[in-house]
């Protein structure tokens, strides 16, 4: 009937305005109060920023898809410009799906309910629901009709952005951590990109050491960690068992999960340690999760334990590079360093992106570590890493006799003080990534020889006996927080002469290396600048009667 028509129409035009604001949806916004490279939404951007973006990740920006009708905002850039523009767009969207809501008129999704005031009559239910480490952060509003169903966007939660917490099914991905004592609480959750690593006690019983939660591996893989679209399984990548006496060792197989139980008057198969790994796309999508878990035994006599905890985050199709300050570098974090892939005639921005790595897997600056046999030959592969700040000389001793070829001794030595592969770059700041040419700093290499030593080897020749490494820094940016920046780094070869050796003599040459850092920073100019001097006598009574 028309009067029902009419009356459907006026309830629909008298719904709730839509509460999501498309213009300040921005879902590759992950930096705080810094602009994302391509991110067109990005309030932090500028006019500046935007002449450099080469295209829009995020073109356009939606609220709910399932509405028949929605605002959209279109993000492009005008490349004719110069410099060039970007263009914004608030269009009106028009969904071509039959089944579509036409008006979002249900008022209990819109709004947040009032909390429950605490009564003498409902502590004790409130009590039971709160006062746990965890509860359900959605509203009863949800469960009011058994027989509706949930949303289908219930379970999903918006692309996340820097230090939100990293939701789960009940609640969000716990990272335990000390609070106020050196004890565990299991109530602080991970937030995404905040790389964290902590240690805390844990109370322990041996007796009943498989009815504790944190001492098992579901407790902290069991719950799904809540993406865009999917839900992300926490799987396991791979498992280390610990004795006792600290002995490790890495299981074959990770597909079997190994829980807590009591054998021999020890619980065994205890979490000593979880190393969770998040792997996230450009947009801050999480697509995948590891957790890779130290395993021990716990003997009866022990009342407590130390758990480790750690996690990190890493671009999908990016290397992970260990940071050694944000900006600047912290005294005491290795030196990142990388060489130059061989194969490209000239530097390039791309080129840095396959950065391969140094000395080691851990891409750092390396020198000669110090043994204990003070053997230079099989001390061959031993490096220790080069700590910012720290001036380190290290070294060895060379035996040599009538047998030994020059060539291949020289050589040897060679590898020994720079190690297999010597990097070619440094980076300037303790967060350079491998793309930004300009934050790695070329190594560079001189040679020295020394004069003669004599009744040496057969047929003279040239064999080094030692590297210095010079490091000149200086203080970057605000006088309040300076930050240290390498300028320059050079690596220096010494070299010496060395002659025949009389058949059964031997010689012994010591082989060093060293470490100089070197701060160049200029002093503070003073803000002001001196006063005049003014050259003139007063009159003798100019004070009077002041003496």
């Amino acid at each position: 009937p028309a009067d029902i028509r009419d009356a459907a129409q006026t309830r629909a035009r008298s719904a709730p305005a839509p509460v999501t604001d498309v213009a300040r949806l921005c879902v590759c916004d992950l930096l705080v109060a810094q602009c994302d490279v391509n991110c067109c939404c990005d309030p932090d951007c500028s006019p500046e920023d935007f002449s450099l973006f080469t295209s829009c990740s995020v073109p356009v920006v939606t609220g709910d898809s399932q509405l028949c009708s929605q605002k959209a905002a279109v993000y492009s850039l005008d490349v004719d410009a110069n410099p060039p523009e970007r263009i914004f767009k608030l269009i009106d969207q028009v969904n071509p799906s039959i089944f579509c809501i036409h008006a979002t008129n249900y008022k209990q999704a819109l709004y947040l309910k009032s909390p429950e005031i605490p009564t003498p009559e409902n502590f004790d239910q409130l009590l039971d629901k709160f006062g746990g480490a965890t509860f359900s952060a959605e509203p009863d509003s949800w469960n009011l009709d058994a027989d509706a169903q949930n949303p289908p966007d219930a379970n999903e939660t918006s692309r996340y952005e820097y230090g939100v917490p990293v939701q789960t099914e009940d609640a969000f991905l716990r990272l335990p951590s000390p609070v106020v004592s050196s004890w565990c609480s299991d109530t602080n959750p991970a937030g995404f990109l905040v790389n964290q690593a902590t240690k805390c006690i844990r109370s322990v019983s041996v007796e009943k050491c498989d009815s504790i939660q944190a001492l098992s591996m579901l407790f902290y893989i069991n719950s799904s960690i809540l993406a865009s679209v999917f839900q992300v399984n926490i799987t396991v990548q791979s498992i280390v068992v610990q004795s006792l006496n600290g002995m490790r060792t890495l299981l074959s197989s990770s597909d079997v999960l190994r829980l807590p139980m009591v054998l021999d008057e020890l619980c065994i198969n205890a979490v000593l340690g979880v190393n969770y790994h998040i792997t996230h796309t450009d947009t801050g999508e999480i697509i995948e999760a590891a957790a890779a878990f130290v395993l021990g035994a716990i003997s009866k006599e022990a009342l407590s334990i130390e758990q480790s905890f750690e996690i990190s985050f890493t671009q999908e199709n990016t290397q992970p590079l260990p940071l050694s300050g944000n900006p600047g570098y912290v005294v005491g974090l290795p030196v990142r360093a990388g060489f130059q892939p061989q194969g490209y005639p000239f530097p390039a921005a791309f080129l840095f992106a396959a950065l391969a790595l140094s000395s080691n897997k851990h891409s750092q600056l390396t020198i000669l570590q110090s043994t204990s046999t003070q053997d230079c030959l099989a001390a061959q592969g031993a490096r220790a890493p080069v700590l910012f700040g720290y001036n380190m000389v290290s070294g060895c001793k060379l035996r040599i006799t009538a047998a030994m070829k020059c060539q291949p001794l020289a050589q040897t030595l060679l590898d020994v003080l720079k190690g297999q592969s010597f990097p070619e770059y440094v980076a300037s700041f303790g967060n350079s990534q491998t793309q930004d040419v300009l934050d790695w700093v070329p190594i560079t290499q001189l040679h020295i020889s020394e004069q003669m030593i004599s009744h040496t080897l057969q047929n003279s020749c040239q064999i080094p006996v030692s590297l210095g490494i010079e490091v000149k820094w200086t203080k970057y940016g605000s006088l309040v927080n300076p930050q240290a920046r390498i300028v320059n780094v050079t690596a220096t070869i010494t070299s010496t002469t060395l002659k025949q050796l009389p058949s059964g003599r031997e010689r012994i040459i010591p082989i060093t290396s060293s470490v100089v850092f070197t701060d160049i920073s200029s002093p503070a100019e003073p803000s002001y600048k001196a006063w005049p001097t003014i050259n003139i006598k007063l009159p003798f009574d100019f004070f009077y009667p002041f003496v």
